[in-house]
Formats: C-alpha cells, structure tokens, sequence
C-alpha cells in the first residue's frame, strides 16, 4: 500500500516521533462516536487502538499520519510538515494524508469491515506483537458476591484486605503513565463497591476506555445506571441467569441505553437444554456480542455455537468473567488452560492489588502494583507468558 511504503526508503534518515500515549475521543452529533489511542514506540512505530477492540500496528510513516490524526491537525497543515520532513512533495503528503482519513473513517463508521482485506492496514493479534504495556488492565475490585449467590466459589481466601478508592485510583493512575489504554471492573461483584461510579470517573478522566463486567442486576435501577453511563461507562459485560426473570428485566432495562453490551453465559446441563430459546431471546433484544464459558468441559458447546452463528452474535473469547455460582473456564484457550493473550495484552489485578497474567491463575502472582516495580512486573508476566 503507497501510505505504508512510499516514503519507506527515506524513513531511516528521519528522527521518529517521540516516545509517548496519545488519545482522541470524538463525539458528534451527525457521526458515530468513537474513542482512539496511538502509542509511539521509540522507532517510530505504533499501536493504534480503535475503540478498544480494533488493534493496528503501524509502522513510523503510517504512525506519524496516525499521529497528526489523533492531533486534529489540518490536511493541508499535517501535509507541509510531513512534507518538510521527509523532502517530498505537499501534494503527495496531502493525498496519503488525506487517504489515511478516509481508510479511518471507513472503519470507524462500519464495525464489520475487515481492517486487512478492504482497508490495506496491518491487524495483528495483540498477543503476537511485541507490546512494550498490555493492551488491558482487568481490575477485580472485589471477590465478594450477592447475597443470594453461592459465595464460596470466589476466591476471598486469596487476598486479605480490599484497596481503597485512591490506592486504586493510584493503579488507574500508573496505568494510564506505561500506555495501558482499557481498564475493565470485575470481581466478584464489582457493584457492590460504593466507590465504583468514582473509579470509572477517575479512568475516564485519564481518557481510558472503561468496562464493568457484572449480573447487571444493579444497573435494572435507572438512577445507578445514569450515574454508571455519565460518568463514562464505555461497555458492559452482562452475566446472563438465563433462569432468572430478573436478570432477563435488568438486561431489558439496560439494552435501550448507548452502551456497547456483550452477554456472557455460563453453559451448565440445566441452562444447556434451553439454550436455543435462550439465545432467540437475545436476539429479540438486540444484543450483538456473546461470551461463553462452560461449568463442565465435558459439556458440549456446538449446538451454542451454531446457535449463535445462525443469529449472527459476535463470539468474544478474550474478557474475563466475574466469579459466579459456575468458576468460569473459557472454551477458547490454549492447550495448558492459558489464553494466548495472559501476561502480554492483558493483566489480571486481584483486589488487594496482586497481578496475574490473567483470571484463575493464582499460582503465578509476579507482584503487586502497590509495592512491586512495573518494569519487574509486566517482564515477569511477559516471561510467564511465553
């Protein structure tokens, strides 16, 4: 592609950007909004994220239009300094410039677009690429659970004590410094945290995308939903009680809201059998995105599947999953039970602030964001990993 390659030849004799997090949310009334971050490497190459599921990695020409993107700068303006800066003429700046807007705008605007195919960018695998932060911070508030839920299948015996409100918002804070753009709130039952409309504040001051995975039974009160969406929920991870007519109502009442929903079911031999019917009725409601866990490995997840391609749900395979009555285990994993991702796009906090290249894998604590350096940290996690 001319936008990627033409100046490719000159790039070496040009001093890269600077080393950095940048990050643009937009919101129009006449156009979808979205939220983008670009983060610089030392090279000049870079990571461009897309809401927090689309996954670009540039190299420094491209980066640098990316940049200028991000900056609001004007085609004819980001053209004179790319010009200048690499020796090449406006008009052609302008035109790649002016190319990049558009494949951007293309995909911001169509959710569906296959960024390699029809956009001629590069989409890798976060967890194929070499990342110098993850992608993801998973932050489980809490190990405690409702009332009425069988409460000892949470871990609570794993951590002594739950961080306060700035200590966490001391580890949003740190976060946000190492380039970390996505921060979701889990547990546990991450609701039952008085300070959560104050957490999800805090990160989305920071500018960083901001998820809550929860039963959702909370947000069925309007005035706690409002509260969750103003201060700046960006997605929800709704633990569906296919059983349970008032996890159904919570759902009903949170479906209308501007709020990107992804339903997760926990696959059992009671839900397995009304499993169809289930998943019809979530498509009456609009719900686009699924996640899957099973009880039981023994279970068989194809009917679901099938299901669910037949009503044209995303599969999502790579959130964590709140500690329910069922301790969740993925259906997409590697061999070993690890995701490919652990430890590189994606760390797993603990609530007293413990760090696990991901959910359930409490053998393999590598410190603690409140005492331990980062450096040592996300090195360790990344060695794990491997």
């Amino acid at each position: 592609m001319k936008i990627f390659n033409r100046l490719a030849d000159r790039f070496a004799k040009i001093t890269p950007l600077p080393e950095g997090m940048h990050h643009l949310q937009s919101e129009s009334a006449d156009k979808k909004p979205y939220r983008v971050h670009l983060r610089l490497r030392k090279d000049g190459s870079g990571v461009f994220i897309l809401n927090a599921a689309t996954v670009l990695h540039l190299n420094p020409t491209a980066a640098e239009y990316a940049y200028h993107f991000i900056k609001g700068s004007e085609p004819d303006e980001a053209a004179k300094q790319i010009a200048s800066r690499y020796r090449v003429q406006k008009t052609i700046a302008l035109e790649d410039y002016n190319e990049f807007l558009d494949r951007i705008e293309t995909l911001v605007a169509s959710q569906d677009v296959d960024p390699v195919s029809y956009l001629d960018f590069e989409r890798v695998a976060p967890h194929s690429a070499d990342l110098a932060a993850p992608l993801r911070l998973d932050c489980a508030l809490t190990y405690r659970l409702p009332q009425n839920t069988q409460a000892e299948y949470a871990p609570v015996k794993r951590v002594d004590r739950e961080l306060t409100t700035a200590e966490w918002q001391s580890i949003l804070d740190l976060a946000w410094q190492k380039g970390i753009p996505h921060i979701t709130f889990t547990g546990g039952e991450p609701t039952l945290r008085d300070d959560l409309p104050d957490l999800i504040a805090h990160a989305e001051k920071n500018g960083q995308v901001c998820g809550l995975l929860s039963d959702g039974l909370k947000l069925a009160d309007k005035e706690y939903r409002q509260t969750l969406l103003q201060t700046g929920l960006d997605h929800l991870l709704f633990l569906l009680q296919p059983d349970n007519e008032e996890s159904w109502r919570a759902l009903e009442a949170i479906m209308p809201e501007d709020l990107f929903v992804t339903v997760h079911i926990t696959l059992d031999e009671k839900s397995a059998k009304n499993i169809s019917a289930a998943l019809e009725r979530l498509a009456s409601l609009e719900v686009k995105s699924l996640s899957v866990s099973l009880a039981d490995r023994a279970l068989e997840a194809g009917e679901l599947i099938q299901k669910a391609a037949e009503l044209n749900f995303t599969l999502a395979f790579d959130l964590p999953v709140p500690y329910s009555e069922q301790n969740p285990v993925a259906l997409e994993t590697e061999e070993d039970g690890v995701p490919s991702g652990a430890g590189k796009a994606w760390l797993y906090v603990e609530p007293d602030g413990d760090v696990l290249p991901a959910q359930g894998m409490a053998e393999n604590v590598l410190g603690n964001l409140l005492r331990d350096e980062w450096g040592m940290i996300y090195h360790a996690e990344s060695k794990a990993a491997q």
